[in-house]
């Protein structure tokens, strides 16, 4: 071949490939978001886990009364912060200690305790949206003993990063407004058996509060792990059930009949904070475990899930077992406690920007399609998808998500402005969901359509 020919072939060659570049989709962020995630601040997440290991311990059975140690301190502590922001909130924030008394259950509480949950809650501004975002980290710690409430238990990680998440999401998301609430918790009790959790669920579900989504977030501040000794800040666990135990009945029923196992309201947020975490948060995957939580361990999210409400867990990729209850000793050269010197702050740094990012574009999204449906009264190779507008918020249009039904994540992402769509996909071979999105791209959780009969 001619070398003049051959220099043509290779400019032409170059020039498609600079063109199909040019014509790539980029990832679309709200520069609003954009700008709070680059506010969260790895310095402050360490002065706030510094804080509350100053308290020497924050077991649930130790001192509620005591100005300098304690959980009763570390909360007040808390509160004061959460207040500090509500300064700047221009009234839409309010804070509280949400309380209740607790007599000894003959296995983690052996004396009658005070069990305070901190809050702090971001009204949002439009009175018709009923929907609630929460957002959880415990506020107490432990040693080896579950019921040794003297000894130093400085709790850095488990849950202190949870807790310093939980507070600069306040912080950032405080000076910013929202159609629907956001809800800052931190929640006591978690390890004598997920106390203030459950609580906080119960009475949610008594009083029909529209918890949306719950993001949990627990031990996910270290970058290592005992044992392999991976050492790896770039990847984040969320932890979602497949469905709830209040999924009975004829609920439970349709789940089987159509296999939606893997599609519950808990799956669809952890899939909801993969996508939106990567989209804002840059040198990070967010890795889905299709279960509840891990083996022989338990999480704040859980009473929730058993209530109905979709919640999840988010958590290190690797944990260090050495820095998780552990009494404070050293053993040859081996240290073990849960010591902030262990934590890695710009791994929080990251983990926290996911909170906050998902929290964000979730308030700010219109509310989710109503009435969602698959037409199945006729035998088809494609699929008509029908639903109706939101209760609240605007939508400027409708992403119709799909994907294989062995597939974990969704596909392929169809937009249009009309309350119905037909696909040339068999409904048979694929699943389908449908979210509301707004003219900034937030979009509010997926619905699974159930068939139109």
């Amino acid at each position: 071949m001619h070398m003049n020919t051959l220099i043509r072939i290779l400019f032409l060659l170059l020039l498609a490939a600079g063109t199909g570049a040019q014509a790539q989709t980029i990832v679309r962020r709200d520069p609003a978001i954009e700008g709070l995630v680059r506010g969260v601040s790895s310095d402050t997440l360490r002065s706030y886990v510094n804080a509350l290991v100053s308290f020497g311990t924050r077991h649930t059975l130790s001192s509620t009364t005591d100005k300098r140690r304690g959980i009763g301190a570390a909360r007040e502590w808390v509160l004061q912060q959460f207040r500090r922001f509500a300064a700047g909130s221009g009234g839409r924030m309010s804070v509280y200690l949400d309380s209740t008394t607790l007599r000894p259950d003959g296995r983690r509480v052996d004396t009658p305790i005070s069990l305070g949950n901190a809050v702090a809650v971001l009204k949002g501004t439009d009175p018709a949206d009923t929907r609630v975002y929460v957002i959880t980290g415990h506020l107490d710690s432990r040693v080896t003993d579950v019921m040794n409430r003297t000894a130093d238990a400085p709790g850095a990680n488990d849950d202190g990063s949870g807790v310093a998440a939980v507070m600069e999401c306040a912080r950032l998301l405080s000076r910013r407004s929202f159609p629907a609430t956001i809800i800052f918790v931190a929640v006591s009790g978690e390890e004598q058996s997920l106390l203030g959790a459950t609580f906080m669920a119960n009475k949610a579900k008594a009083q029909g509060l529209n918890i949306d989504a719950l993001l949990n977030n627990d031990i996910m501040g270290s970058n290592n792990s005992s044992e392999t000794n991976i050492i790896d800040n770039t990847r984040l666990r969320v932890f979602s059930e497949a469905f709830s135990v209040a999924d009975t009945g004829r609920t439970f029923s349709n789940i089987r009949n159509y296999g939606l196992e893997n599609d519950g309201r808990p799956r669809q947020l952890a899939r909801y904070v993969k996508e939106t975490g990567e989209r804002y948060v840059d040198n990070l995957e967010v890795v889905l475990v299709y279960r509840n939580d891990r083996f022989l361990r338990g999480g704040d999210h859980t009473p929730f899930v058993q209530n109905g409400f979709a919640a999840v867990r988010l958590t290190e990729m690797n944990e260090n077992f050495l820095h998780q209850h552990q009494d404070l000793r050293k053993v040859r050269d081996t240290v073990y406690g849960d010591l902030a010197e262990f934590m890695d702050f710009e791994y929080l740094r990251k983990n926290t920007a996911v909170n906050l990012a998902t929290l964000a574009n979730l308030a700010a999204a219109p509310a989710a399609p109503q009435d969602v449906r698959v037409e199945v009264r006729s035998l088809s190779n494609s699929t008509l998808l029908t639903w109706k507008a939101p209760a609240t918020g605007r939508a400027a249009g409708y992403y119709v998500l799909v994907r294989e039904t062995y597939w974990p994540l969704w596909q392929k992402k169809f937009y249009t402005t009309e309350p119905t769509l037909r696909l040339p996909y068999s409904k048979d071979n694929y699943f389908f969901a449908v979210q509301s999105v707004d003219a900034e791209g937030h979009e509010s959780l997926p619905v699974v359509p159930v068939p139109a009969r």
